[in-house]
């Protein structure tokens, strides 16, 4: 699909990552609103992000390469898979994606349309789980390109599902994801302050993986 355009690709980050976030702000509200206790209300949550991660690679992925995420789009502007220029729109297209995209879960659910979480995560316990969730994310995604593109779709959404489970921080692993969830005061929300540590951890696990990835995959695929 050689001739896909910069519109179009920049135009399934933006929607791709805006179907997203909606998906995590508005199953975390549904699971509230229909369970009063903590484990169900994750367990809600996560299995429509899983869902929903498969459907949009396995639908987009042609398109753009389906990262909706920073993290993804910076690597492979390490790998020089992608330009840095294309990098930068894309996180762009991600970010604005995924504002809407928390934007749209308030309406359906008739809350205000944005808000500013209160919810804090803070602690070193929380930073290294998010660098372990991104360090995960990044080496599923290498492991599956070389060994199993056609199941890269699959795998991701399959780890997503995991990790949201075996880390403290349920896995954001996911810069854009992160500052939409700053903006929604619900069950996936984040406090603003506690973003940026957050974010640091996502491209610290990136940078881990990408030094561990490019001695275990070495040529791996190619």
């Amino acid at each position: 699909m050689n001739n896909i355009t910069r519109s179009q690709k920049l135009g399934a980050e933006a929607l791709g990552t805006g179907l997203l976030v909606a998906t995590v702000v508005g199953s975390g509200i549904m699971a509230e609103t229909l369970s009063k206790y903590v484990g169900l209300q994750l367990l809600c949550n996560t299995i429509p992000t899983g869902a929903i991660l498969f459907v949009l690679i396995t639908i987009l992925g042609p398109l753009s390469g389906a990262h909706f995420n920073p993290v993804v789009s910076a690597f492979f502007g390490f790998r020089r898979i992608i330009s840095w220029s294309t990098v930068g729109l894309y996180i762009l297209a991600q970010i604005a994606g995924g504002v809407v995209g928390a934007m749209l879960a308030h309406v359906m659910f008739a809350l205000p349309i944005l808000e500013v979480s209160q919810k804090a995560r803070d602690g070193f316990p929380l930073f290294l789980s998010e660098a372990v969730a991104t360090f995960g994310l990044v080496t599923v995604i290498l492991g599956g390109l070389a060994f199993a593109r056609s199941q890269v779709a699959g795998l991701v959404a399959l780890y997503i599902t995991a990790a949201y489970w075996f880390t403290a921080s349920t896995s954001f692993a996911n810069p854009a994801v992160t500052i939409a969830r700053a903006l929604t005061n619900t069950f996936s929300g984040i406090a603003p302050a506690s973003a940026p540590t957050f974010i640091l951890a996502q491209f610290t696990g990136m940078g881990i993986a990408a030094l561990v990835c490019g001695a275990l995959f070495k040529n791996a695929g190619e």
